[in-house]
């Protein structure tokens, strides 16, 4: 595993910002949320760069949340650091949303759950021509948090918002762009490159002018976001101590530990 899976690239105008733990299917362990928060963040004062790139590793752009990190679990007594932990992929996702240059998340292979969260909160969105995006929250018994789900109601509406999360089928890459949760497909592997013409193409654009666009955009289409998201965490919490939720949770970690065993054979 990369002792920095976080790494930052600039080139003009533009920059890639990548996450590649080269593991576990790029999964967002909590040292890795805090790491993308913080270089996020540091964005807010570059007046030089005005658009990014996100990247994640070249075959998953990432399978969610990683459910073995043990600082996931790690018993906090204080209920308030223990809300501030519960709170940190919101705060990522706001992060990247707040940022004045323009983003585009560049998706091979796969973005699962916190994987799909992150890319929401990106201006536009690149994903590889086999690659899927896949919601499966509701199936463990949890609710989509990390603020994504007005960002995915805003863009699909709420019955397909409704079909993604409750019904947690696969979307390959033509019904992701038909339905609007993308805005290119490229071939495999080349998903970074169409993303730098996308964000070359707006670093190009008057650089205050399109600061201000972006922000008068985002203040009308995510007005209410807000609203309907301040607590998800909170809700989370909650839905980890729903019976049938826990049942579901347990049912699928016996799955997949099957399956991994009969993978060893």
């Amino acid at each position: 595993m990369s002792a920095n899976p976080v790494t930052v690239e600039h080139e003009g105008k533009t920059a890639v910002v990548r996450f590649d733990r080269q593991g576990s299917m790029n999964a967002f362990n909590q040292d890795m949320i805090l790491e993308l928060t913080a270089v996020a963040r540091r964005f807010q004062d570059d007046t030089r760069t005005q658009a990014v790139v996100l990247a994640g590793a070249p075959t998953a752009f990432s399978a969610g949340i990683d459910l073995k990190d043990p600082k996931t679990w790690q018993e906090i007594d204080d209920d308030v650091e223990l809300r501030q932990r519960f709170y940190r992929g919101v705060r990522l996702c706001q992060a990247w949303e707040d940022m004045p240059q323009i983003t585009v998340a560049a998706m091979e292979g796969l973005a699962v759950g916190a994987g799909c969260a992150i890319a929401l909160a990106c201006d536009w969105r690149v994903l590889g021509r086999s690659a899927y995006l896949y919601v499966p929250e509701v199936k463990i018994g949890l609710n989509l948090q990390w603020g994504a789900l007005p960002r995915l109601i805003t863009l699909v509406g709420p019955a397909r918002a409704k079909r993604i999360t409750i019904l947690c089928e696969r979307m390959g890459a033509n019904q992701a762009l038909d339905w609007g949760l993308v805005d290119e497909i490229a071939d495999d592997g080349k998903t970074i490159e169409k993303a730098l013409e996308m964000a070359r193409g707006a670093a190009a654009m008057p650089a205050a002018t399109v600061r201000l666009m972006k922000e008068s955009i985002n203040a009308t289409a995510h007005a209410l976001h807000k609203v309907s998201a301040h607590a998800d965490a909170d809700q989370s919490a909650l839905t980890r101590l729903f019976k049938d939720g826990i049942a579901a949770r347990e049912a699928f970690t016996r799955n997949r530990n099957d399956r991994s065993e009969r993978a060893d054979d």
